[in-house]
């Protein structure tokens, strides 16, 4: 399978929308990377081997120990990141490296490197975005605790207010277009990147696609940066804030609905009250329902006038992915609509 991406990377010249365009298609791996000694060679050398056409990055992270070296001897490319946290690695690693496809791996030997070129081929082949590494493992060392659970309702209530087209939202291996990197704003700086990641896609209408990976424990000396309950709220604020800013009527909808059935139950009392005996007993708690039904109706209003807002801007970043052609097998990248 390796052998039948031989084709796909390398540089020749022809023009497209006026700049020069590969004749092939170029692929690099990226790996980001913190204090990843005991893995990273093998990752490194993994890849090498299952790609030995395409440019293999590692970006370090303010590691302490041998990463940099390890990963050099190992024949990748070493750059740095001094802002400390994987979403600001990312945003560097898309900013700087220019290719067709990218293939994005966490850098703890936990994905399996042999898989790669065909995920690559249908990436290409499918003219897709982004093809997401959804893991499968029985190994109950593979997780730790509690981040199965997490992982699941995190995606459950991803997929309830962008779709369901992906099982796997925390996955640390996918491939990726370079419509979509280059479209990609990331704004996250930690490991809530990946939310953003799908939610780029899954917003934009992109094709998408997951494919079951393995995925296995780590190497002994092998520890995850992931901290269970922090970061955890962190992803979880990340997909509040998205779906405030991108489904604004839904989620201020839903706020108007809470204040609005307060200010019912509060009421509800006091009208019976006022109908029996023309009295208002209790007006603070009348001037309380009045002020949440007040708040209720501000709140609709401005999810109505912060979604006409939200599809401009949307509308503005999917122009914005339509104009980076399109990578093809034959490797001129087209701007032939799909």
């Amino acid at each position: 399978m390796a052998a039948g991406l031989a084709d796909l990377t390398g540089m020749a010249t022809s023009e497209i929308a006026g700049r020069p365009a590969r004749t092939t298609i170029a692929t690099a791996v990226l790996i980001p990377c913190f204090n990843e000694e005991a893995a990273i060679g093998k990752v490194v050398g993994d890849f090498r081997r299952a790609l030995p056409d395409a440019a293999i990055y590692v970006y370090d992270n303010n590691s302490s120990d041998r990463t940099i070296d390890i990963a050099a001897a190992a024949g990748a490319i070493v750059r740095s990141e001094e802002l400390q946290g994987k979403g600001n690695v990312m945003r560097r690693m898309f900013a700087d490296i220019d290719a067709d496809v990218y293939v994005l791996v966490d850098g703890d030997d936990t994905y399996d490197a042999s898989c790669a070129p065909e995920i690559v081929e249908k990436l290409i082949d499918g003219r897709l975005d982004m093809i997401n590494c959804a893991r499968v493992s029985e190994i109950k060392e593979a997780y730790r605790r509690g981040h199965r659970l997490g992982n699941l309702m995190l995606t459950k209530m991803m997929a309830w207010t962008f779709g369901h087209r992906i099982k796997d939202m925390l996955s640390g291996y996918r491939v990726l277009s370079r419509r979509f990197v280059k479209s990609f704003p990331a704004l996250a700086s930690g490991f809530e990147i990946e939310t953003e990641l799908t939610v780029h896609a899954l917003e934009l209408r992109m094709a998408v696609a997951e494919v079951p990976t393995a995925y296995k424990e780590r190497l002994p000396g092998s520890l995850s940066k992931l901290r269970t309950v922090s970061d955890g709220f962190r992803i979880l604020k990340t997909i509040v804030v998205l779906v405030k800013e991108e489904r604004p009527l839904q989620f201020f909808s839903v706020l108007a609905g809470v204040m609005a059935f307060a200010a019912a139950a509060l009421a509800f009392p006091i009208v019976v009250t006022f109908v029996q005996t023309g009295l208002v007993p209790r007006f603070p708690t009348a001037v309380l329902a009045t002020g949440l039904m007040v708040l209720a109706s501000l709140s609709l209003v401005c999810g109505l006038i912060l979604d006409t807002v939200t599809r401009g801007r949307q509308e503005m970043k999917r122009m914005c992915y339509l104009s980076i052609p399109v990578a093809t097998r034959d490797g001129a990248r087209s701007l032939a609509k799909r």
